[in-house]
């Protein structure tokens, strides 16, 4: 990721102190100080989330809301339709969906949540692109855009999440995935959307700042919750299959590159109701027709040495120009095994054998089918 080049100090989050009480390690992220682990480890962390659940604090994240000038949210919909190749307008109030802020060239600017909260969408963004996903949608005529400063934001993941939110919030447990509602506690509107980033059930959850650490610390006191830092939240992703904004994909890769057609729907598709009208369409749409030349896919490596980021795939033991590079890799604590993803090209069958170099030797690597872990959503 890229930080705003504006930023000469690091943000903190509004649970900075609470993260140092807890013995959190911090390290600079996308322009903020975050933790990237407590003292049980990034590996522990990662198997109490699978097993129970954890807490992340993702206040770095941008929310942002979106409301129609009119009054109509047909408007605001359909001008977040003309950044974003995703079925805005037939998002139904109370529901959340994924997307992708495309460029003109059909690169990807960013990913993105966005919710239909009946008269306005809230959307979350990437904290390294907030800055330029705000200033590309105060672009639009039709809408105003408010950047959210007052509230921080947490995820709870597991499969423990539901029963623990539950006792603090009791309407939480009615909620089917990508529900997205404002529910009470103890008097504190909560914006809480049951959606994550680790193939698990669980909430993200929008917090006033000032009660922020109050809610974080009622969620800790509950025995299953154990605070996840960064280093985690990775192998969690990465598990799931899920990419990350600046890794996996970026300006210069296409939603089709990134195995992110599924979020492109038949209403914005060549031939549908709404087809086209974002910036890079004829290049995504004829690449959906097409097939892409290169496509995100799932590694295995052999052995348990992790093969990272940067690490050149090739296609023979021996010789050859190299067919890719991983994009995301490191260990899968979950699995047992290292895991990566790359962009290679398409054609290669789920079973294949390519060869990443590692430290000068070529190691054999199996094309696997994503994600590496079986997801637990709420559906």
């Amino acid at each position: 990721m890229t930080d705003d080049p504006r930023r000469t100090e690091l943000q903190r989050t509004a649970l900075h102190d609470l993260h140092l009480s807890l013995g959190a390690r911090m390290v600079p992220f996308a322009g903020w100080e975050m933790p990237v682990q407590y003292p049980m480890g990034v590996m522990a962390e990662h198997l109490h989330t699978r097993a129970h659940a954890g807490l992340f604090d993702v206040s770095h994240m941008g929310q942002v809301l979106v409301t129609p000038r009119d009054g109509q949210m047909e408007t605001a919909a359909l001008a977040l339709e003309s950044l974003i190749p995703a079925d805005v307008l037939g998002l139904a109030p109370g529901r959340q969906r994924y997307g992708l802020f495309t460029n003109p060239q059909g690169g990807i600017l960013d990913d993105l949540m966005f919710a239909n909260r009946g008269d306005h969408f809230l959307l979350v963004v990437n904290a390294a692109c907030a800055h330029q996903d705000i200033a590309h949608l105060q672009g639009l005529d039709e809408v105003t855009v408010t950047p959210v400063t007052d509230r921080g934001l947490l995820a709870l993941q597991g499969p423990q999440a539901a029963d623990v939110l539950a006792r603090l919030v009791p309407a939480a447990a009615d909620m089917r995935f990508m529900d997205s509602r404002i529910l009470d506690w103890n008097g504190i509107e909560l914006w809480v959307s049951r959606s994550g980033y680790t193939g698990e059930d669980g909430f993200e959850i929008s917090v006033p700042v000032a009660d922020l650490r109050r809610f974080a610390q009622a969620l800790l006191d509950q025995p299953e919750v154990a605070a996840i830092g960064l280093g985690a939240r990775d192998s969690l992703r990465l598990e799931a299959g899920m990419p990350l904004y600046g890794h996996d994909m970026d300006k210069d890769v296409t939603p089709a590159q990134a195995a992110l057609q599924w979020s492109i729907p038949k209403a914005r598709r060549t031939g549908g109701a709404r087809a086209g009208g974002f910036p890079g369409a004829d290049a995504i749409l004829a690449e959906l027709a097409d097939g892409a030349a290169v496509v995100r896919r799932g590694l295995r490596p052999e052995g348990r040495a992790p093969i990272r980021e940067g690490v050149a795939i090739f296609a023979g033991a021996e010789g050859g120009e190299a067919i890719g590079h991983v994009s995301s890799g490191g260990f899968g604590p979950s699995v047992g095994a290292p895991v990566a993803m790359a962009r290679l090209p398409a054609g290669l069958p789920d079973g294949a054998t390519v060869h990443a170099e590692l430290r000068g030797k070529r190691i054999p690597v199996a094309i696997t089918p994503l994600p590496f872990i079986t997801p637990s959503y709420k559906r």
